[in-house]
């Protein structure tokens, strides 16, 4: 059926969700097609956009969760099923959504006998939980039970760090990978020169995004992580002058730099991603987020501007001032300017 509908078409690709479904609360399906493709395309695409799936875009859990009177993981509770540890183990299946960044706080307070499902989450304004229903313990007496929470929004999975024995707040470990699974396969028609390829892309998610948005999150990412080799040709052609040519790939940002100054035609602020500078991740998302991906973009903006940016404080601004003196010895004005 696909097939038949791509082979008279021409080499401009195309892609269409050829099946969608929710199969739960937690659990969305997507079947994807791109095409037409010459042979061996279908399989870069194909390995390239599973590991983007599967590995770099965010997802939001449950890190941490601090209970009160516990001795250690393993405690049980007068008058809950569940021991400390399994209601950990619930924790950390909660599906969360949202798009905040750094820490949040979010809280259980409830009085039995109850059963406790993530509807008795209070979470932060920025924070939806996915499914309600989701399990996590069971109260058979009348007690109370609080448990408060942090929640962040990260990538990947990471091991816990060690419990802090001065307190009793128990690390989880982090299961930021909306994706839950990802396959890639491959149709080929034709024959010898003339033969072509179809991708087709399935998504699994946990229903904090859908197939979609994941496979556009993922190849927003992947593009991304590209940009800077889009610019390789463009600044050996501006530096060509220059007689010692530098291998980009093996400079540093004020390597970079140095390099440009030394050039009879100026600096080329367009040229400088802020990815190749000694920001942090989180200061470089909040600044992606904004649209601001080169130097020249960042010095649009004032320090009063950088501080009105969603999550931002006063040490990231320094940091980013701190980066722009020991480079390019220049500060952002501290307000902006109306005329």
């Amino acid at each position: 059926m696909v097939r038949e509908e791509v082979a008279g078409s021409t080499r401009t690709l195309q892609w269409k969700c050829v099946e969608s479904r929710v199969e739960s609360k937690r659990l969305y399906y997507g079947r994807f097609v791109l095409s037409p493709l010459l042979k061996g395309q279908a399989d870069t695409i194909g390995i390239a956009m599973r590991r983007a799936l599967l590995g770099e875009i965010e997802g939001t859990c449950i890190t941490c969760a601090t209970f009160k009177n516990m001795l250690h993981e393993y405690s049980t509770i007068a008058g809950i099923e569940e021991s400390v540890h399994e209601i950990l183990i619930n924790l950390k299946e909660i599906v969360l959504r949202s798009h905040l960044y750094g820490v949040r706080d979010a809280s259980i307070c409830v009085k039995g006998p109850k059963s406790i499902t993530a509807q008795d989450i209070i979470p932060p304004p920025s924070v939806e939980i996915v499914d309600t229903t989701q399990h996590i313990a069971k109260l058979t007496e009348p007690i109370s039970l609080c448990i408060e929470l942090q929640i962040k929004r990260d990538r990947g999975y990471g091991l816990k760090s060690e419990k802090n024995s001065y307190n009793v707040s128990y690390p989880i470990d982090i299961v930021s990978m909306p994706v839950r699974n990802a396959n890639h396969s491959i149709h080929s028609y034709g024959n010898g020169n003339e033969k072509q390829e179809i991708l087709f892309l399935e998504i699994w998610t946990n229903g904090s995004l859908t197939p979609k948005e994941a496979l556009y999150e993922a190849s927003r990412n992947l593009i991304d992580l590209l940009i800077p080799f889009l610019h390789a040709e463009e600044e050996d052609r501006d530096f060509k002058e220059n007689e010692n040519r530098w291998n980009l790939s093996l400079f540093s940002f004020q390597d970079r730099f140095t390099n440009l100054k030394k050039n009879k035609k100026g600096i080329s602020l367009t040229c400088l991603f802020i990815d190749q500078s000694e920001l942090s991740s989180k200061i470089y998302n909040c600044l992606k987020r904004s649209d601001i991906h080169t130097l020249s973009d960042l010095l649009s903006y004032s320090q009063e501007d950088l501080m009105k940016m969603e999550y931002f404080c006063i040490e990231d601004v320094k940091q980013i001032l701190g980066t722009l003196q020991k480079h390019f010895a220049i500060n952002l004005p501290k307000k902006t300017f109306s005329f």
